[in-house]
């Protein structure tokens, strides 16, 4: 297939599957299908990109034939298309799970319409190749995001939703300054062609402010510390596969675009912007996180907390910036993914079964329900770093690299959060799934809790026992996996490929036209 094909139909799909779903508003069974079939295409496309990038390397398109840094680009290259697998196999996950879970008036009132607008958004900001162009996806998610919190108009969810959208408005205003900041500076919003321009930046200083401006939009967006607290207040909001969707990916969009500006673009005072900053950042983040679940009661809210435990040791490898760091950081993204979203659709199999995601009033399910229980050690286990799971080998990495760098003080507390991760987890574990001994009606209220199995929870059942396996498959197979995070690595710890692919030349000072061409659009750039 043509790699342009390949590049644009992550985007195509889901808007077609949009459009179709709007058309067919009034047949729910219908509107499953295209869902899941659009989550199922956008997957197999992703890893048909894998397939060509590892033959002819970092791809890129130019729309309507405007080469870059004029035209839209669009360039993927390993980290952007790992996050297309993932988050699609998210996607085909919540696309079963939503079957069953979704109820008619969601559906009626565009559920699977804005499902599919989120996840273009999302794709679009892993594929474009600008600065602006990534605000637009990402407001493309902020209003698809906000109508899927809301959606059921419960005083629970508008409580949540408005502070999401606040918060997002504030990161969406650093968002535009810092853009407006990077434009009157170099001249362009192209992130190959500013990876050259800011090098050249007279003010280095300049720069290190405007990478600022980027650290706290793109940490509202990752829920880093002290942005996160709208993530617990909505995350528990919605229904369990929305939930579900929110974890998984759209916090690691912010991730992401962390990771592409802090190793493309603002590069040039490593030791403020990362070691400082960042590395404080996320020691922070961990701890704030951890301690937040473990005063929870509430499944979901305890894994809303933990989401933002988690995301520190994805900025630790960051801020660490070695090229050993960098793998740990993208893998555990992949093993973060799969297991956080498979929690949250595990929390709405237990609400759907026990009644309540409240953890006071969940008990004996294991006694009932030993497969669910099951279910939920897997990923449990796994987000604690328990070995040989996946979390284990990306903590394992993350520690070693931080302890080549001599960054002991962040490896100690990530080792400390590990350990209070796996109370939190083993507190849900006591208290929704073994009997409450402590009650002398546990027993009773056990039996009289219980909840028969349905078709529709049997259905349930599938995208957990598939991510389930996939967590055992990276477990397994950790050797692989690591190879690609490792290609990924040297991809950003050497810019060149990707500036060779989407501006069609090396990073040198060979080019004069190239050279001259900045030197006119950016008044703090040398002439050659």
């Amino acid at each position: 297939m043509d790699a342009d094909l390949l590049l644009i139909l992550p985007l195509v799909l889901p808007l077609a599957a949009a459009v179709l779903a709007l058309l067919f508003r009034n047949v729910p069974r219908v509107q499953a299908g295209i869902n899941l079939i659009s989550m199922s295409g956008v997957l197999a496309v992703s890893l048909g990109l894998l397939a060509m990038i590892n033959e002819q390397g970092i791809q890129s398109f130019a729309s309507g034939g405007w080469p870059a840094p004029f035209g839209i680009v669009l360039v993927a290259d390993y980290l952007s298309v790992i996050m297309l697998i993932v988050s699609a196999i998210i996607g085909v996950a919540v696309a079963v799970y939503a079957i069953p879970n979704i109820d008619a008036e969601r559906v009626h009132f565009g559920f699977y319409p804005f499902m599919n607008l989120l996840m273009l958004g999302i794709n679009g900001s892993f594929l474009t190749g600008d600065l602006f162009n990534l605000y637009v996806w990402f407001e493309v998610m902020l209003i698809s995001s906000f109508v899927l919190i809301v959606l059921g108009n419960t005083e629970d969810q508008l409580a949540g939703a408005v502070k999401y959208v606040m918060i997002n408005l504030v990161s969406s205003l650093f968002f535009l300054t810092g853009a407006g900041l990077v434009y009157g500076t170099a001249g362009t919003l192209n992130m190959a062609e500013l990876a050259l321009v800011l090098n050249e930046v007279e003010s280095s200083g300049l720069v290190t402010i405007i990478s600022m401006m980027f650290l706290i939009s793109f940490g509202i967006k990752a829920a880093l510390f002290p942005l996160f607290f709208w993530l617990p207040a909505s995350y528990h909001t919605p229904p369990a596969a929305v939930s579900a969707f929110f974890a998984g990916l759209l916090t690691k969009v912010g991730v992401y675009a962390m990771i592409r500006v802090f190793t493309l673009l603002f590069t040039q005072d490593i030791g403020y912007t990362h070691t400082t900053m960042l590395m404080w950042v996320a020691g922070l983040t961990m701890v704030t996180g951890v301690l937040g679940a473990a005063a929870q009661n509430d499944f979901r809210r305890v894994l809303s907390f933990h989401i933002v435990s988690q995301i520190g040791y994805m900025i630790m490898g960051l801020a660490i910036y070695t090229p050993l760091a960098l793998i740990g950081a993208v893998f555990y993204i992949i093993h973060h993914i799969i297991v956080k979203a498979n929690l949250f659709l595990v929390s709405g199999v237990a609400q759907r079964l026990g009644g309540s995601f409240s953890l006071k009033k969940l008990k004996g399910l294991y006694a009932h329900h030993p497969g669910l229980a099951i279910l939920f050690l897997i990923p449990a286990f796994s987000l604690a770093g328990f070995p040989p799971l996946s979390g284990f080998w990306a903590k394992l990495v993350l520690a070693k690299a931080g302890i080549e760098a001599g960054a002991y003080g962040i490896v100690a507390v990530a080792i400390a959060v590990g350990l209070f991760t796996m109370f939190s987890m083993t507190k849900i574990w006591v208290k929704a799934f073994l009997p409450g001994s402590s009650d002398p009606d546990a027993a009773e209220n056990d039996a009289t809790e219980r909840r028969p199995m349905t078709m529709g929870t049997r259905l349930m059942y599938v995208p957990i026992a598939a991510l389930a396996g996939i967590t055992i498959m990276i477990s397994v197979f950790a050797g692989p996996v690591f190879d690609l995070a490792e290609r990924s690595a040297n991809e950003l710890s050497d810019s060149s490929a990707y500036i060779e692919a989407v501006l069609g030349h090396e990073e040198s000072a060979a080019d004069p036209y190239t050279r001259l061409d900045l030197d006119r659009r950016s008044g703090g750039v040398h002439a050659p």
